[in-house]
């Protein structure tokens, strides 16, 4: 996207946000293996609180550091970057037009006619586009979906990577990221793959972003102002613990006596009625009125019985996202650890997967 060459190089996907910064390099296995890819090296390196805020890259240089942590950590040698734009900071338009059109004359229209789509200057936005394919209805027209932010926010990105010494050969949006890294899944899960709408809830820090997907491709996105956030501010208040330290023991499961069901508990039914309310947004502002499936991404999805808990809640079959489940992992990777970050890893994954376009 934006514009950025996309290389056939070992590509690292670098997934930023408030709290961390997840990364991962995979590799592509020969045709007739048992497993598609390969976990070559990942790490998740804490983001220093105000490095990143709301989205938005607030200070380039301690990103860059927590960055260069992660690079040194996770062992990997690649020096090309896959990275994304949140879905808030980008505007998407599908525009009809002749198929008889080159990808060059495609350019020259989006750049003569953009202005009616993006609400800023051309000359502080960037620009990308990707013919989707034929237009329904029209075999003489193709759907062409154009990409714009704003070029703060991809530059941001770009000098973040720059700062670890890692070329941005890649500039994608988080939308597609999900949906690549669901390709994956929905391959290899016979559950997620029977699902004609796949309903995705990526819970963040602040925020619980909605994706449903039909027959693979992303129809609707919604942004709740929820997130994982809740509950380490609730075990900091009531429990007296730093921030560093409440966040190691609501992973580790180990808070305090009562902390199952006087704030766990209350937290995954509000989490669970979260994601019915983003639903049923979707429901009411599109022509669809059921979602088949529901998978939980982000780290809070990794909270014990929660998969069960959406599913008796909202009557749709949930479980946890895990990309990695049909992957072979190389020496060293520490399965364990790796599949309980996995539902956390989703819009890592899916930028690594970029390197193999």
């Amino acid at each position: 996207m934006f514009g950025l060459t996309r290389q056939r190089k070992p590509t690292i996907g670098i997934d930023i946000s408030s709290t961390a910064i997840k990364l991962i390099e995979l590799s592509q296995l020969p045709n007739g293996s048992a497993a598609t890819y390969r976990v070559e090296h990942y790490s998740i390196e804490p983001m220093p609180p105000a490095a990143v805020i709301e989205k938005k890259i607030a200070d380039v240089d301690l990103a860059a550091k927590a960055l260069s942590r992660a690079i040194s950590q996770s062992g990997t040698k690649a020096k090309h970057g896959a990275v994304a734009v949140a879905g808030s900071a980008v505007i998407t338009k599908v525009i009809a037009m002749a198929a008889t059109l080159k990808d060059a004359d495609i350019e020259s229209q989006i750049q003569l006619e953009a202005d009616q789509y993006i609400p800023y200057p051309l000359e502080e936005v960037n620009l990308d586009f990707q013919v989707v394919g034929p237009t329904k209805g029209n075999p003489s027209m193709v759907d062409v979906l154009l990409v714009a932010s704003r070029q703060e926010n991809v530059d941001d990105r770009v000098s973040v990577l720059e700062g670890a010494d890692v070329m941005a050969t890649v500039v994608d949006v988080e939308a597609y990221a999900m949906e690549n890294a669901c390709d994956v899944i929905i391959a290899s899960d016979p559950e997620a793959g029977s699902a004609a709408t796949l309903a995705v809830a990526d819970v963040g820090s602040a925020t619980t972003t909605l994706y449903v997907l039909r027959e693979g491709q992303i129809v609707y996105t919604r942004e709740q102002n929820f997130g994982g956030q809740q509950l380490l501010d609730e075990v900091q208040r009531r429990y007296s613990l730093a921030r560093d330290v409440a966040m190691q023991k609501i992973v580790d499961g180990d808070v305090a006596e009562g902390y199952a069901t006087d704030v766990l508990a209350p937290f995954k039914e509000a989490l669970s009625q979260q994601i019915g309310r983003a639903l049923q947004f979707f429901y009411s502002g599109t022509s669809y009125n059921r979602v088949d499936h529901i998978l939980l991404a982000g780290r809070p999805a990794s909270l014990p019985g929660i998969d069960q808990l959406v599913s008796e809640r909202l009557n749709i079959p949930a479980e946890v996202a895990n990309p990695f489940r049909h992957m072979s992992l190389a020496p060293g990777i520490k399965a364990q650890e790796l599949m309980r970050a996995a539902p956390g890893m989703m819009i890592a994954v899916g930028l690594a997967l970029r390197g193999f376009d």
